[in-house]
């Protein structure tokens, strides 16, 4: 585990995900990076004021995604987005970039200073809709190394959503779990089956007991539901819930936005806590 998992998951934290606009080459693009730039900074500073913890930025537009490789251009620009969200806020950024570019994201984020990085498919094979995606963390890790980002944290998903896990039925969470840790990553990512979809309680405490590393739950979250997780995690990626409708492709509403805080303000309260 680096030096930042251990400092900034000491307490449960609250991570807010940015959906970017489509990117400048992908079938849904609409705007200019700069526009895309203005609109990533606004949503930063809104989960800033509201008392988010960290944000992550995510390419979710850029449908349908690539397998693993994205062009030169997507890295050029989540880079540009990125360096510039993180100049505007003094919480810790970071990024994803699909599918499965785990090896651009690690590039971005050093690029960027910023802080971590959400991976798809760190250890073993999985079926997911771009087709199959074998582990990354041999080649991820080395490259870390070799760039000089061990600052950058590997926030790893395990059994991700959006993806047949028939290839490693014989497993659950937590041998997932031991393998990430086993191939050094920081941190597992728990989730649901699919975006906003909640994670599966039971396999989530069962993991909870046993595992030897920090872990966030990446889909679902809800001011409704969170009391109930609240005890079997270090932190959650929330991204649909802040949107209109609940849905991750409509604008954040401030008024979600504080009212999962309120919630959460709650909870700590009671110090219920790491």
């Amino acid at each position: 585990m680096n030096k930042f998992t251990a400092d900034f998951l000491k307490t449960k934290k609250v991570i807010g995900m940015i959906h970017v606009n489509a990117l400048p080459g992908t079938p849904n693009n609409k705007y200019s990076i700069s526009s895309i730039i203005v609109k990533a900074i606004q949503e930063a500073e809104l989960y800033e004021a509201c008392g988010l913890d960290a944000v992550i930025l995510e390419n979710m537009h850029d449908v349908p995604y690539l397998n693993r490789e994205v062009g030169p251009e997507i890295t050029a620009a989540m880079t540009a987005i990125t360096t510039r969200v993180k100049s505007k806020v003094s919480i810790p950024c970071g990024v994803q970039i699909l599918a499965g570019a785990n090896l651009e994201a690690l590039a971005v984020a050093n690029a960027s200073e910023c802080d971590f990085i959400r991976v798809e498919g760190f250890v073993y094979s999985h079926i997911a809709d771009e087709g199959l995606m074998n582990a990354c963390a041999g080649e991820l890790m080395r490259v870390r190394k070799y760039i000089d980002a061990e600052n950058v944290a590997v926030f790893a998903d395990i059994k991700k959503k959006h993806s047949s896990h028939s290839i490693t039925g014989d497993l659950d969470l937590r041998d997932f779990a031991d393998a990430c840790h086993f191939f050094q990553a920081d941190s597992v990512i728990v989730s649901g089956s699919s975006t906003a979809k909640e994670a599966n309680l039971e396999e989530l405490q069962d993991l909870w007991k046993t595992t030897k590393l920090p872990v966030l739950i990446g889909s679902g979250i809800t001011a409704e539901n969170i009391s109930k997780y609240w005890d079997f995690a270090n932190g959650f990626i929330i991204g649909s819930y802040f949107k209109k409708g609940g849905k991750w492709q409509n604008t954040v509403l401030e008024e979600n936005v504080v009212n999962l805080m309120n919630k959460i303000k709650s909870l700590r309260s009671l110090n219920i806590d790491c």
